[in-house]
């Protein structure tokens, strides 16, 4: 099927953008999926510098590439968040500023209105990121959490979000939650109770990505057919389970790539999510839109993964049928 495959650069960020987009070209990529931060898009620069939107698209179609999104996942992420001193490590020095929580959360709900206001000016609709959340340290009720404190939770992100979500209206862009473990939505429930608490606002959607659901005991198609009109782009991502009753889903304080730990991501075709009935969920609900190659592999080389997952996304990307298995023995519809 003929879906544009892309790559989102954020792992990708200590590459130049030319060294990054020379190496998409040569593997076949049809686009970027940029991610904010150091000369891949610049939001401050694509609002304020003449000419650099103009630069940027130039850039990437002397590689032959497109871009149907941009990222600001980690900025997102200091929007709910209780600020502590890891944020300094993932938010321009500007939003951080003199690092007074309530600061750097109201400086990055600004960067994210400016966000929407960069993806109109650059010529995209879709911005993928993470909202964060104030309650994730509650995830498990011990000591006893108040269910009051989680519906203050909720009720923080419409009273954050809202305001950020009617900008990126106003401008014609969406914004796409990658539901995912820290922010307000990681599963089905909470990404039901998020869309209820913003009032199903129009702009806020879903980056559909299967790695995070599957080792959380999520399945990944039952979520796409869950929010079919709210799937606003797609991250090409694999996980794979490895529990031996020692580990657990918790990852016992293991880093990325540690054997030991209960799962990890895997490069696409090496883990534990059936795509085949991803792609089958996708054209269910008619999504048309990029699949982006979201590669982490903390056992495989980045090049020959980047290659290796673009070949498995266009060979698992099939289209629907146009007709049923036995319609050829329907005397009534005409060759």
């Amino acid at each position: 099927m003929a879906r544009p495959i892309t790559m989102i650069t954020g792992q990708w960020g200590d590459l130049k953008s030319d060294d990054l987009f020379a190496i998409m070209q040569r593997i076949g990529y049809n686009g970027a999926e940029l991610a904010c931060g150091g000369d891949h898009f610049d939001i401050q620069k694509a609002l304020n510098e003449p000419g650099y939107c103009e630069k940027k698209w130039e850039q990437l179609k002397k590689y032959n590439l497109s871009c149907w999104a941009i990222s600001n996942h980690c900025l997102g992420q200091a929007v709910l968040d209780v600020i502590d001193a890891r944020h300094q490590a993932v938010v321009p020095d500007y939003v951080w500023g003199d690092g007074d929580p309530a600061g750097v959360n109201q400086r990055a709900i600004e960067e994210m209105k400016d966000t929407a206001r960069a993806a109109k000016k650059f010529g995209v609709k879709i911005v993928t990121g993470f909202t964060g959340s104030s309650i994730w340290p509650y995830l498990y009720s011990f000591p006893p959490v108040p269910p009051s404190w989680i519906e203050e939770g909720f009720q923080l992100l419409a009273e954050r979000w809202t305001p950020i979500l009617d900008v990126f209206e106003e401008c014609g862009v969406k914004f796409a939650l990658e539901v995912h473990p820290t922010e307000i939505a990681f599963d089905i429930h909470t990404s039901a109770k998020a869309l209820e608490a913003l009032n199903y606002h129009p702009a806020f959607g879903f980056n559909f990505d299967p790695s995070h659901l599957i080792w959380q005991g999520v399945d990944p198609a039952k979520f796409i057919r869950r929010f079919p009109d709210r799937i606003f782009h797609v991250h090409m991502k694999d996980a794979a389970l490895q529990l031996n009753g020692e580990n657990g889903i918790l990852a016992s304080h293991l880093n990325f790539g540690d054997y030991r730990r209960g799962w990890d991501f895997r490069s696409l075709g090496h883990g534990s999510v059936n795509f085949e009935e991803i792609i089958r969920a996708l054209n269910d609900i008619n999504y048309q839109g990029p699949l982006s190659v979201e590669w982490e592999d903390s056992g495989m080389e980045r090049e020959f993964g980047a290659q290796e997952a673009f070949d498995f996304v266009r060979k698992v990307d099939f289209a629907p049928s146009n007709i049923a298995f036995d319609g050829a023995f329907d005397k009534s519809v005409k060759a």
